[in-house]
């Protein structure tokens, strides 16, 4: 490291932190995108939804690679900020120490909370222009999110944690809650009936039907004033 200049080990430490934002914003961009909408934008031939949606279908190697990298750049930072700090202040305690407090702070702050405000603000645009870069680092490190995934399998089947895939499933209370905060979207008399479809399967005949019993019928073979008294005195 004596060989290497100053300037080149800024420039390196600089560019961790980018790649540290990137694992972090792409964790919580890939986890907060709403799968509906990515859906109808992968239904519309919009290839980087479509990429996403790949991704999601297996959070366990998504995740694998995002942690992956995230954990192996921020270590090689927080090595990188130790050599800068030796190579200033030499072998002191307490440069060693002021080090790890430094890194410490600029990954929580440039690495970590700005980026996944970012990705959480905006997760349903970022999410599928992450995606680009995330399936090509699935590909090139599946070996070792493999291996590493046998043991996080296996500490799972051991805690006998559930982790059956599959898209997230809304309750019919909860359809009625998204149709009811999209009134500024539907006039009120379309959520009306939207929300009235909810109830479909609480209908019985009846309420569409008049029972025979109560139907109301006129004899044409009767005369015809009483017809018009029968009809004058109807309900209907």
């Amino acid at each position: 490291m004596d060989d290497i200049p100053l300037s080149a080990l800024s420039i390196a430490l600089i560019l961790l932190l980018v790649a540290s934002a990137f694992f972090s914003m792409s964790e919580t961009s890939m986890m907060a995108a709403n799968r509906y909408r990515l859906r109808h934008r992968a239904a519309q031939g919009q290839h980087g939804p479509r990429l996403a949606l790949a991704l999601l279908e297996r959070t366990d190697r998504l995740l694998g690679v995002i942690l992956l990298g995230n954990n192996l750049v921020n270590a090689a930072a927080a090595t990188l900020v130790s050599v800068i700090a030796i190579e200033l202040f030499g072998e002191e305690k307490w440069a060693l120490g002021a080090g790890t407090v430094l890194v410490t702070f600029l990954i929580l702050v440039c690495s970590e909370i700005t980026p996944k405000i970012v990705a959480a603000t905006h997760a349903d645009r970022v999410a599928p222009v992450l995606a680009f870069l995330l399936w090509p680092l699935l590909r090139a490190a599946w070996p070792i999110v493999w291996f590493v995934n046998l043991f996080a399998a296996a500490l799972l089947r051991l805690l006998r944690a559930n982790t059956a895939i599959g898209g997230p499933q809304l309750t019919t209370e909860e359809l009625r809650s998204i149709v009811a905060d999209a009134s500024h979207l539907l006039p009120a008399e379309h959520r009306s009936i939207v929300i009235n479809l909810f109830d479909l399967e609480k209908v019985t005949v009846e309420d569409v039907m008049v029972p025979r019993g109560e139907i109301e019928a006129i004899d044409l073979s009767r005369p015809i004033d009483e017809l018009i008294g029968q009809l004058a005195t109807s309900f209907h």
